[in-house]
């Protein structure tokens, strides 16, 4: 039988509290991205969430929008438009895991970037997307 010591609790705590300081917040996220942006884009402006809507359902060089796949409404289920697969909500507000994780981030934007404009997105697209939705609810 396991046994919990003061040492071995400490521990945990010790780990969880480590674990916590590198979890990402999407607000985290989006300081982040406007960092980036101020350093790549001379004149930075900001991010725009109305910008980030017209950009998320508007079709691109593939004949794709974001919404082909992630719905019209971000805070609903989508669904590959290829392979069916459902895709979880991409609004915060739904899906409390959406934006939390930095590798995971980074991997889906290069993707669904490529897929949709034949490019990596910009530090502005990605923040005024990521602004839209954090405003949906």
């Amino acid at each position: 039988m396991f046994r919990i010591t003061s040492v071995s609790a400490f521990l945990l705590v010790a780990g969880l509290s480590i674990q916590s300081a590198y979890a990402e917040t999407p607000n985290g996220v989006l300081a982040a991205l406007q960092s980036e942006a101020a350093k790549s884009a001379p004149g930075f402006q900001g991010f725009s969430a109305a910008r980030g809507e017209q950009f998320f359902k508007q079709k691109h060089g593939n004949e794709w929008s974001c919404s082909s796949c992630h719905t019209d409404n971000p805070a609903a289920t989508g669904k590959h438009a290829k392979t069916d697969k459902p895709i979880d909500p991409m609004a915060p507000s739904v899906n409390a895991e959406r934006f939390t994780n930095p590798k995971k981030i980074d991997k889906w934007f290069k993707r669904n970037c490529n897929d949709v404009l034949d490019r990596a997105c910009t530090p502005q697209e990605k923040g005024d997307v990521l602004s839209y939705l954090l405003n949906v609810r």
